[in-house]
């Protein structure tokens, strides 16, 4: 039977006791210092804990706790029975050593000259950091990616971003935990970057909702954060953008929605040219044949383009302001006194101003209302009618038909129809898009003013971007078919980036058997904090030279036997950063922030290794699966054993090919070899994340839950395959001047 106990030492030349950990076991000992110190009288032998009043005592006795625990768990629950005293030492030690390493305070002077030029990238739906990661490992003549921001909506996003990026690589870059569709989110951003130049922007909004202008009635909260997105390019002015989103956008609508996306893109005007084509608006203004109001009303309208989400509120309202003024000063003219104050048409426009006015406050309303309902699920429902005719009803189109239908009911001389006309046509330029703002100026110029405004445009037009491209990333060293579209915007300064050029060729695929064979030794309802050693020859008796040729020397990118070499599966343990961050602390685990706070860490060599608890009818309906290869295959057998399921697929992994894409849900993938799903280390190494890379917070969760939290398997799963992001990175880094 083997004991876990602390002792103190000698007291050295300060005053200061060490504190060792001891094992007894079958008459053998084995001590271990655990590198802290304290005076003795602070140390309670029988409650083996630093006593209260030591300032560090918390900090202090998490560590002991976590200490003994990992000892206690190599004596009694480990899959190894034996251990030599020097192992013992050995794997403790490693827990000791990373103990110390986070402990020691460090001031780290950047040599920038020393590592190249510096190329600023901020991160936006983030999630996990697949982009971040895949851009911090790109390298390319002499320069290389510093990290300034990154955004998500999610806590566990930040506390993943948190340990990861500041706490192990000690870096600076900062989190904004906050809705892209908030108000202050761009004025939240600027001062996250804090003056600095932004030279990229990386992010995948979810379009999946996004429909063509006028005919979103589905008001999911993911509606906007496509243009939202569109709006932080705006401000920034990045060098380049790139914009990752499911294969399914190409299609949707018949491609309608990529046209619009395409099109969104390229009319992004620079803000910094803004007056450029409000100089030319004024100088249509000496033409005695073009409308002043109407000339007046698009000169505002434009500058909308030019300012941020809080400060275009202000301008919003001085536009309806304006507009209404001219009703004000026309409706005496139009009908009686009485009339004005209580007929329902002339309320009904009055009260239109009124909610233009306030938009800003029903823009809040709409958002919250839109969060509760997606909350609540309402779709499909008797109640989802309802609040899409509410929500509709808030639309400035909406409130601007109405006016224009109150407006027309209402009789009114000749001599008052053209002032009418302007009001409603001022309207509708308010609800215009810069291109309709554009198409209508357009409209009212001369054939040589119209070539002189169409060279405006061509010259503040910023990005340039011709279509999108499907990129695969089984093509870059990721164990995976994972199919992605990619929109690469390019600033008019900047080479014109169409294609990310393949890392590697169809015979370089990584399989599925390389990235996971050295992890395989872990059962059902197992935990792995250590790796072990795989036999491979017992494992496959019989098919080993087979299985062995799977693995292969690569690059760091994947390419066979280029440059560095390395398998796979030792890539992911060494790491694939470069060498700036060969100094990184060693990764750590954190149930949340205040665990964090509180220096509760899990230094384990081995993290996010452990698999689910399946009951044994799940484990002999996968093993059912695994034999037969395939889940339709087996439904057959599974209705004889009576093991079928209700569940829609199982996709069993094949070792010598690449895995399907690596969604949220474990439990829809078998394990090559083991009737099981996989573990979060096994999801993330077929997304081409470093063992290094550790997530944070909560395994797994269900039901509601996954409306507010962000478990491990979802970090995992809605990631962009570090490796495929650092192939964008790359050939961004080899193009960007």
């Amino acid at each position: 039977m083997a004991t876990v106990n602390f002792y103190l030492d000698k007291v050295d030349k300060q005053g200061l006791a060490p504190i060792h950990l001891r094992i007894n076991c079958d008459g053998t000992q084995v001590k271990i210092s655990t590198g802290k110190k304290v005076v003795k009288s602070d140390f309670d032998k029988a409650n083996q804990a630093v006593k209260s009043n030591n300032k560090e005592a918390q900090s202090i006795n998490n560590y002991l706790t976590y200490l003994k625990d990992r000892a206690e768990e190599l004596l009694n629950g480990s899959y190894k029975k034996r251990y030599t005293t020097n192992e013992l030492k050995e794997l403790l030690l490693e827990q000791v050593n990373a103990y110390k390493q986070d402990s020691n305070v460090s001031v780290v002077k950047e040599q920038m000259a020393l590592y190249g030029k510096p190329i600023t990238f901020i991160d936006l739906f983030a999630g996990a950091g697949g982009f971040s990661e895949g851009f911090l490992q790109a390298e390319e003549n002499n320069k290389f990616f510093d990290f300034l921001v990154a955004n998500d909506i999610n806590e566990n996003s930040e506390l993943t971003h948190v340990v990861r990026y500041n706490e192990q690589l000690g870096l600076d870059a900062k989190f904004l935990c906050q809705d892209i569709t908030e108000p202050d989110f761009i004025d939240n951003l600027l001062t996250k970057v804090n003056g600095k130049t932004v030279d990229v922007v990386c992010g995948g909004p979810p379009c999946q909702s996004f429909s063509l202008a006028g005919k979103r009635k589905k008001f999911d909260k993911k509606d906007d954060l496509f243009s939202h997105y569109l709006e932080v390019i705006k401000i920034l002015r990045p060098k380049y953008f790139v914009m990752e989103n499911v294969k399914g956008i190409l299609t949707k609508e018949q491609g309608k929605i990529k046209d619009v996306i395409l099109q969104e893109i390229n009319s992004i005007v620079d803000i910094q040219e803004i007056p450029k084509l409000t100089s030319f608006l004024k100088t249509l203004k000496k033409s005695a044949s073009i409308n002043q109001f109407l000339l007046d009303c698009f000169v505002k309208r434009i500058e909308f383009e030019s300012v941020t989400d809080v400060q275009i509120e202000s301008l919003k309202e001085s536009y309806i302001k304006s507009v209404d003024a001219k009703f004000r000063q026309i409706i005496p003219k139009m009908v009686d006194y009485r009339t004005s104050k209580t007929d329902e048409k002339v309320s009904t426009i009055r009260h239109g101003f009124n909610m233009l006015i306030r938009n800003k406050q029903w823009e809040k309303l709409k958002r919250d209302i839109i969060k509760e309902k997606d909350f609540c699920n309402i779709d499909n429902d008797f109640f989802v009618g309802a609040f899409t005719d509410f929500l509709t009803e808030l639309d400035n189109q909406s409130i601007i038909n109405k006016i224009e239908s109150a407006f027309s009911s209402i009789g009114i001389s000749q001599e008052y129809k053209g002032i009418r006309a302007e009001i409603l046509t001022a309207l509708k330029v308010y609800d215009y898009s810069f291109e309709e703002c554009i198409n209508a100026i357009a409209e009212l110029c001369s054939d040589s003013q119209k070539v002189a405004l169409s060279e405006i445009i061509d010259s503040i037009k910023l990005y340039k971007i011709e279509a999108p491209f499907v990129a695969n990333a089984s093509n870059y060293g990721v164990p995976q078919n994972r199919e992605r579209v990619l929109f690469i915007g390019c600033r008019k300064d900047q080479p014109f980036i169409s294609q990310i050029p393949h890392t590697v060729s169809d015979e370089e695929k990584v399989s599925v058997f390389e990235a996971l064979y050295d992890l395989d030794f872990i059962g059902n309802n197992e935990e792995a904090r250590y790796y072990q050693e795989v036999d491979l020859k017992s494992k496959y008796n019989g098919s080993t030279s087979k299985m062995m040729s799977l693995i292969k020397q690569r690059g760091i990118d994947g390419k066979l036997k280029s440059g560095k070499k390395m398998t796979f599966a030792e890539w992911s343990k060494t790491g694939r950063l470069i060498d700036r961050y060969k100094n990184a602390s060693a990764p750590f685990y954190v149930r949340n922030f205040e665990s964090l706070e509180r220096g509760e860490k899990s230094f384990d060599p081995l993290h996010n290794h452990k698999t689910s608890n399946q009951s044994e009818d799940v484990v002999n309906r996968l093993e059912i699966i695994l034999n037969e290869g395939d889940y339709k295959q087996a439904q057959e057998k599974l209705e004889k054993e009576g093991l079928s399921s209700n569940k829609r697929n199982y996709n069993v992994l094949k070792p010598d090919k690449q895995s399907p894409t690596v969604m949220t849900i474990p439990d829809d993938y078998v394990h090559y070899n083991s009737p099981r799903a996989l573990t979060v280390r096994e999801m993330a190494r077929l997304q081409s994340f470093d063992d290094s890379f550790v997530f944070q917070g909560k395994r797994s969760t269900g039901g509601n839950n996954r409306k507010t939290e962000l478990p491990q398997f979802t970090l995992v799963g809605n990631a962009v395959p570090p490796l495929l992001a650092r192939a964008v990175a790359s050939e961004i880094l080899k193009n960007i001047k």
